[in-house]
């Protein structure tokens, strides 16, 4: 299919096949498309945990309002922002950089040095809201690329970020959930499969100039 069909194909899969599992090779290919999603100046303030255990998935069911796709699907893939960004996170892009690109220093330390302050003038809600920004670039990347991939999915708000960082430690780890994307194939009897799509028509979501 192209793309276009893939897109056409995708849908907010209401019901999965519990039994259906992806491949290491599938998840592998999840992986790399969050790990290669675009983030601003680069930074990647964000973080995927990815989880297959369904028993591991049964306790998140009360907090995320009883949605089955939590539990049901293949994986629950969980996008989280870190709760902070340090002059550490910058350093270690620009260090990345000057290793993988051979840049001189003196060409990255007034990149270096202006990133810090624009932190530096953020609230760490400003920060916050600013990574939130990335996650939401993440999602759209990992949709799209499941589209292509043949790989039903459902992209979640409703969920207790609170609760799900308190089961899974992820404060400590310096990261907030912010979205979830349950991921797999969906069940033969999910009647929402079938629906045709709602959208504008094309002429009135584009404007040409």
């Amino acid at each position: 299919m192209d793309i276009i069909n893939h897109l056409k194909w995708r849908y907010a899969t209401k019901k999965f096949d519990a039994k259906k599992i992806l491949s290491d090779h599938k998840i592998n290919i999840l992986k790399k498309a969050f790990n290669l999603t675009a983030t601003s100046f680069g930074l990647q303030t964000i973080s995927m945990v990815i989880i297959s255990d369904k028993a591991m998935r049964e306790p998140l069911l009360k907090h995320s309002y009883y949605q089955k796709q939590v539990v049901d699907a293949s994986h629950l893939l969980i996008i989280c922002i870190q709760e902070n960004i340090t002059d550490d996170d910058i350093d270690m892009l620009f260090d990345n950089t000057k290793s993988i690109r051979k840049t001189p220093e003196h060409i990255l330390a007034p990149y270096r040095s202006d990133l810090k302050q624009l932190m530096k003038e953020m609230t760490i809600k400003e920060r916050q809201e600013w990574s939130i920004k990335q996650a939401y670039i993440a999602l759209g990347n990992l949709m799209t690329v499941c589209a292509v991939e043949e790989i039903d999915s459902c992209p979640m708000e409703g969920f207790s970020s609170d609760d799900y960082d308190e089961i899974f430690n992820l404060k400590e780890k310096n990261l907030k959930s912010v979205l979830l994307l349950p991921v797999g194939y969906r069940a033969d009897d999910d009647m929402f499969a079938d629906f045709k799509k709602v959208r504008k028509h094309i002429t009135e979501s584009i404007i040409e100039l």
